[in-house]
């Protein structure tokens, strides 16, 4: 009988209780606890093995999952730190398997015996699932989200300003003629011809201001999420797989748009990753992502099975929706802000790296700009060539460090050329 090393206590009295016909009992909300040589050997085999190998399914070499059910654990050892010298002593077995592969295998001496033991770890238990905990959010909104005064508080003290004002108006008017015409102070409020062109006068102008603000929110698109063509998710390749950003929109960097990545880039990782085995999101079964990596496929030609491009096949381009549209009129420019003010990409596009559907997450506004560019500082000191620049503006404004709009980024035709 097979060794099932990897199996826990509660899964051993599972099987029993199937066996006798009785319901399993319910597992307990912790986490399995798990040999740590497991997530060791897991880290071994993402830096060494699997460019040419999958834990499940064949890439250029054989699967590994349960390999040592396959091969003698002392054996593998040999032929992973050098199947060369393996093959040289005149090993059967190593002989058999160098002819049957048409890809030398790469040897690894530089690993040690635990690297090696935690290789056959991970490969005799696999991938275990850890028991996920909610991601507190609370520090991204902090760091993002700094409401200010509010439109409606702005309105509130606006309208407790103008009642102050119109009692006072009153107190003092009604003081200097209750002795003539015993008129109340309530009395005086609603009838003064003063406070009534007041209140006229407060009402037109709150009125447009109202309307100004109304008018103000037209195309300015905050929160907007589109459903797009294949379930991207930046939460899984941001934020889990720790991918660049600049990988995928190369473009930022060098020119004015950030660029949309082809599904060529896409297939740089997916000629090899077939399927999602990560932790499972927005009511989405493995089986329903496994389909959004078959999308790619469909769209380049790729067969998985055979790992090769389809002869002849039409390539059909993925229709990614827009989602952050600037008006015409503006010329922001990628490069100058990424490359040149080294700004994160979530200064402006917020914490992509915790959205599995993304989403505009700043309001890209004119006011919105102008406000980063007078709180931005720049420092010109670390190149030679605007030292004496900076030293000027410096002076001139008696600070450290100039901002953005010190330096000009306040004139129309720095954004409207």
């Amino acid at each position: 009988m097979t060794a099932n090393p990897q199996l826990s206590d509660q899964d051993i009295i599972d099987i029993l209780a199937y066996t006798k016909g009785e319901k399993a009992a319910p597992k307990a909300a912790a986490a399995q606890e798990v040999d740590p040589g497991v997530e060791r050997g897991k880290k071994v085999f993402k830096a060494n093995c699997a460019a040419c190998h999958k834990l499940k399914g064949k890439l250029i070499g054989p699967e590994l999952f349960k390999i040592g059910d396959k091969r003698d654990p002392d054996w593998l050892k040999l032929w992973i730190k050098d199947n060369n010298a393996l093959v040289a002593s005149g090993d059967k077995l190593a002989k058999e398997v160098s002819e049957s592969t048409p890809a030398a295998m790469t040897p690894f001496p530089q690993l040690s015996d635990q690297d090696i033991e935690d290789l056959l770890k991970y490969f005799a238990v696999g991938d275990v699932a850890k028991a996920t905990t909610p991601v507190a959010t609370s520090d991204n909104k902090e760091m993002f989200n700094k409401p200010g005064l509010g439109v409606w508080t702005t309105l509130g003290y606006t309208i407790l300003a103008f009642i102050l004002l119109s009692l006072i108006v009153a107190a003092t008017t009604n003081k200097r003629d209750s002795e003539d015409t015993g008129d109340s102070m309530l009395k005086t409020l609603f009838f003064n011809p003063f406070l009534r062109f007041l209140l006229l006068i407060f009402v037109l102008l709150g009125g447009a201001w109202l309307t100004f603000g109304w008018l103000m929110q037209i195309d300015v698109n905050v929160g907007y999420q589109p459903i797009q063509p294949i379930k991207f998710s930046h939460a899984v390749h941001a934020g889990d797989n720790k991918i660049d950003c600049q990988y995928c929109h190369s473009s930022a960097k060098n020119s004015k748009t950030s660029g949309v990545p082809s599904a060529n880039v896409c297939m740089n990782c997916h000629k090899t990753i077939s399927e999602y085995n990560g932790p499972l999101f927005g009511g989405n079964t493995k089986e329903d992502l496994d389909k959004e990596i078959q999308k790619i496929y469909d769209a380049v030609g790729w067969d998985k099975e055979n790992l090769k491009y389809i002869e002849g096949y039409k390539q059909k381009p993925v229709k990614w929706i827009r989602i952050h549209n600037l008006a015409d009129f503006v010329n922001y420019n990628h490069s100058q802000h990424v490359t040149v003010a080294g700004v994160a990409c979530q200064k402006c596009h917020g914490p992509v790296e915790t959205m599995h559907d993304m989403k505009q997450f700043s309001p890209l506004t004119m006011g919105w700009c102008i406000d980063c560019h007078r709180n931005t500082k720049v420092d010109l000191t670390a190149n030679g060539y605007y030292k004496n620049i900076h030293d000027q503006l410096a002076k001139k404004y008696g600070v450290k460090e100039v901002t953005e709009a010190q330096m000009g980024g306040l004139e129309c035709g720095k954004c409207h050329y």
